[in-house]
């Protein structure tokens, strides 16, 4: 019996069916009147989305790789403490975590920061000047750190343990061992599920319009409210965010097929 062929060498047919379909509705947006003046609206909301999941992924991903580190330490503190910030995160819903951040954390940290304001002499902030872009930013940024820390705990456990042996023994300082041994190797693991949360985070910084934020969610149910043309709508909304995450996932599986090569070699 003939061994299937590997799924990374099968035709995509399901690209080239998802191609057309895509193809059919943008010729749709694109002729129709109403389609057209609601794409031409919540394409302002597509830089808020790009921005948002661009700070927050940076931002996320090196919070979790300072977490990973320290669930990974040989301090016993560090440890602790990287554990209890993961697991405390990761079991609350991130729209739970989001309206926290906005309504409960960032007035905390604008009144913690005028009582050092009034201590410097500098003049006090109020809560309504702490922006909430910026407030649905931290969320999503507390929210995928932990689970981008275990992300990373897992790809630098999959180093073998003997090249860094080997590196220490050759000189190098840990610092070293991790810049040049272990995180080149580890990233190869860590690319898949890393690419994976950030198609995720594309996805689910929809979840900043509960905060009135105008990305494309929030434009959208904006527009809809005002020309009762939901169905039409919200098809582009679901267009543009298929559009954003199909694209993402083909470059990275591409990246992943030319790394996976390179390292054959």
């Amino acid at each position: 019996m003939t061994p299937p062929a590997p799924p990374d060498r099968d035709f995509p047919w399901w690209l080239v069916l998802l191609a057309g379909i895509g193809a059919w509705l943008f010729w749709r947006v694109l002729s129709d009147d109403v389609y057209a003046e609601v794409l031409s609206k919540l394409a302002r909301g597509i830089e808020i989305t790009v921005f948002v999941t661009l700070v927050a992924f940076a931002l996320a991903s090196a919070l979790g790789l300072v977490l990973a580190l320290g669930a990974l330490s040989r301090v016993l503190v560090l440890r602790q403490l990287a554990r209890f910030y993961i697991e405390v995160v990761r079991g609350v819903p991130i729209i739970v975590l989001l309206l926290y951040v906005a309504f409960v954390f960032a007035p905390l940290m604008v009144e913690g920061w005028n009582r050092a304001a009034g201590l410097l002499g500098l003049e006090p902030v109020r809560p309504r000047d702490f922006p909430l872009l910026w407030r649905a930013i931290i969320a999503l940024t507390i929210a995928y750190s932990a689970f981008i820390a275990e992300v990373f705990r897992a790809g630098l456990l999959s180093v073998d343990r003997g090249q860094t042996e080997a590196a220490l023994s050759l000189g190098l300082s840990r610092w070293q061992t991790f810049r040049l041994v272990v995180f080149p190797q580890a990233f190869r693991t860590i690319l898949p599920p890393l690419g994976n949360d950030f198609v995720a985070m594309v996805k689910d910084s929809s979840l900043v319009s509960v905060l009135g934020v105008t990305d494309i969610t929030q434009l959208g149910k904006v527009i809809a409210a005002g020309n009762f043309r939901y169905f039409e709508t919200y098809n582009v909304v679901a267009l543009l965010y298929l559009t954003m995450t199909v694209t993402l996932s083909l470059l990275l599986r591409r990246l992943e097929l030319r790394l996976r090569r390179r390292q054959v070699r």
